[in-house]
């Protein structure tokens, strides 16, 4: 730790540091991975860390809930994002924590005072103390609409219910669960069953689909997970799991796995097959993550700093027997792990990505051997950004075959296969394969 951030461990509580996220959050359209860290390395004591994100994160799942009932409890609109924030964070206290509503009440006022706001300390009280009296008013008018209950923006309700009549509404209460804690154990270093072994007072469960996946319900942090820093095993999602599996990898090919960042996948094929791996992305820094899982597995890759979608900028012209590629997207498959994407995604943006997926697709397809497969991956749930994308693909590809996919998970959608959230606890994901003929 750096001296001056030395200086500053201690300035911050925790709900000051929830505020000052969210109001980033809200205000400026950041995402929390983005602006909490920094807010959390002031907080001295770890428990007081782990609330500020359970307060920031907790108040963006329940955002588009919290908001009506705010509105209703002031006489006045708050238009001091810090304020608003504070006060989101204690209504999300009195509805969905154990904190003690005396203290949720009081820190809140606390909160305002120290941020600098102490004119707003009666306001503080005064709409947190109404909440109490007014509760059932407050249920009332969260349950008499949809889009306060699922706590979503109506856009995204009304998306995903058009595409999924039978399972939006699960689906969508799926993502505001918690999720699990997912891990890959690497089968090069050892097996599931002894790495579970070694995992004394816990009561992890396997992955009915992913075969080397083991989900632990309460998180730990991965310096406590036995053997992680040499390498036994990975965070990762089961639903990512399944992906390299789809792939077909053998001894020798040449693979290309674009949008690599963070790197998880990569470091799954690696782990599976010897091949000759190209890990590419468009971002730098995060490319420095996927250096860092190397690094700890044990794991060599050729890695370049490129865009998938103009290849004549990196790409020397040999093509690859197997490409993976996992577009940018909505991420509305992973909204339980981030559920800032609530706040942070428009509807205008799935257009946007959608056009920026077919475009990495051509540009992809382009480097794959004849007779080579691709395998499309994203983790969102909107059809637009799957289906779609892949059925524009194959109507203008005429080399393009779409392969069936005979899996017990997910369900039928176009060319692929969609996992939807909470299927097996895992995340939302959709594949599709295609083979160059």
């Amino acid at each position: 730790m750096t001296a001056a951030r030395q200086e500053r461990v201690g300035t911050l509580t925790a709900r000051m540091a929830a505020a000052q996220a969210l109001g980033e959050v809200i205000g400026a359209g950041r995402s929390l991975d983005a602006v909490l860290p920094d807010l959390q390395h002031r907080i001295a004591d770890a428990r007081d860390r782990a609330l500020a994100r359970e307060l920031s994160a907790g108040v963006t799942r329940w955002y588009f809930q919290l908001v009506p009932i705010l509105d209703s409890l002031s006489d006045r609109p708050l238009k001091d994002q810090l304020i608003r924030a504070v006060l989101l964070c204690g209504l999300y206290q009195l509805r969905h924590t154990r904190i003690p509503p005396h203290a949720a009440i009081s820190e809140s006022v606390e909160t305002v005072r120290k941020l600098g706001r102490g004119r707003a300390t009666g306001l503080v009280n005064a709409v947190l103390r109404r909440y109490q009296r007014e509760s059932d008013n407050c249920e009332r008018l969260v349950a008499g609409d949809l889009d306060s209950r699922l706590a979503y923006p109506q856009w995204m309700v009304t998306a995903l219910l058009a595409d999924w009549p039978e399972d939006g509404v699960e689906l969508l209460e799926a993502g505001n669960q918690r999720a699990p804690m997912w891990l890959r154990v690497n089968r090069r270093r050892s097996d599931v069953q002894s790495w579970i072994s070694s995992l004394a007072d816990r009561d992890p469960a396997k992955s009915p689909f992913a075969k080397y996946a083991v989900r632990l319900d309460i998180p730990m942090a991965v310096v406590d997970l036995p053997g992680f820093d040499d390498g036994l095993v990975s965070v990762q999602d089961a639903g990512a799991q399944l992906a390299v599996p789809l792939m077909g990898l053998e001894p020798g090919m040449r693979v290309l796995d674009a949008c690599a960042a963070p790197g998880g996948k990569s470091c799954h094929m690696l782990e599976s097959a010897d091949i000759s791996l190209t890990a590419v992305d468009i971002d730098t820094n995060r490319l420095e993550r996927v250096e860092e899982n190397f690094r700890r597995l044990g794991l060599e890759a050729t890695i370049i700093s490129g865009d998938v979608a103009n290849p004549a900028d990196w790409w020397e012209g040999k093509v690859f027997d197997r490409i993976l590629l996992d577009v940018p997207c909505s991420a509305t498959g992973v909204i339980r792990r981030h559920p800032d994407i609530k706040l942070l995604r428009r509807e205008s943006d799935i257009e946007t990505f959608a056009a920026r997926q077919l475009a990495l697709l051509q540009a992809a397809w382009s480097m794959l051997a004849p007779g080579g497969r691709l395998l499309y991956a994203s983790c969102s749930v909107l059809r637009a950004e799957n289906t779609d994308v892949l059925q524009a693909f194959l109507n203008s590809e005429t080399r393009a075959r779409s392969v069936p996919m005979n899996v017990p998970w997910g369900v039928n959608s176009g060319s692929g296969r969609q996992i939807l959230t909470g299927e097996a606890g895992m995340d939302g994901f959709y594949y599709s394969i295609l083979e160059s003929v």
